[in-house]
């Protein structure tokens, strides 16, 4: 089988295990179903995932002058506390940014390689914690703006951490924590116009990877230095393909990279 088209990051379907799916403009691939097959990737140009032209891929997909430009990438983006919209104040496009930004948000607790804070659109969840790895999720507050998601998370990170250990995620060095006990414990820390909306009758969320084989030792495919590369896949976590011989491959990581796909 062959398959042709620029990377995005694949798309999920919760379940036991999660479902994913690579999607091309006019094909797309249950990855599950290559489990245990080989899967030959050819790096063809790049595809910035705006304008569509072939230059660099700067970050998230977008070549530099588009993610500088672009409202999809501003800097609340990534940085939810400098979000303005509910002010009436623009970043790049007022309109773009209420729209995203006014609608309820989840501050959450994901354990992925170790228990991190976190803030995602409430249509997002579970999406945002199965892209990141997380064998197990709670929610903290859910707020009707992404500057309080924002603020709220800021003041948790003095308490816990905000990042993924990635390597851990993929070996699946990982332990279970009691999710209710941090958030109980975390409370106290949430800023004052967070407060009336702390969630404290949802359980733990657990998610089920559909990995066959955890690599002991990661090592990381970069299509700009190894554009041709060929493996049997072993599984799949967070948005990353894992190779029988250790290979681990991020695809959301590889966004605007215009690809060929063999399986055999």
């Amino acid at each position: 089988m062959q398959y042709e088209g620029v990377l995005r990051k694949m798309q999920t379907e919760i379940g036991s295990p999660i479902q994913y799916y690579m999607v091309f403009n006019d094909d797309f691939l249950n990855v599950n179903q290559v489990l245990n097959k080989t899967l030959k990737i050819n790096f063809i140009k790049h595809q910035c995932l705006n304008c569509g032209n072939d230059r660099p891929i700067y970050r998230q997909g977008f070549c530099k002058s588009c993610f500088y430009e672009i409202p999809s990438a501003g800097d609340w983006i990534m940085r939810p506390e400098l979000s303005t919209a509910h002010l009436g104040k623009e970043d790049r496009d007022l309109d773009y940014e209420k729209k995203v930004q006014l609608q309820p948000h989840i501050v959450y607790l994901a354990n992925s390689s170790n228990i991190k804070v976190g803030v995602t659109r409430k249509t997002q969840v579970p999406t945002r914690w199965i892209d990141q790895g997380a064998h197990e999720a709670i929610e903290i507050v859910e707020v009707p703006n992404r500057y309080l998601a924002g603020i709220t998370e800021v003041a948790l990170k003095d308490h816990i951490g905000d990042k993924t250990n990635w390597r851990k995620m993929l070996t699946n060095s990982v332990e279970d924590e009691n999710l209710v006990e941090w958030r109980s414990k975390l409370k106290q820390y949430i800023p004052a116009e967070a407060q009336e909306y702390f969630l404290d009758n949802n359980g733990e969320t657990h998610l089920e990877f559909p990995v066959l084989q955890y690599p002991e030792k990661v090592k990381s495919l970069n299509l700009s230095k190894t554009p041709e590369f060929e493996g049997v896949l072993k599984g799949i976590k967070g948005q990353y393909l894992i190779f029988e011989d250790n290979t681990v491959f991020n695809v959301r990581g590889s966004e605007g990279y215009y690809v060929g796909l063999g399986v055999s």
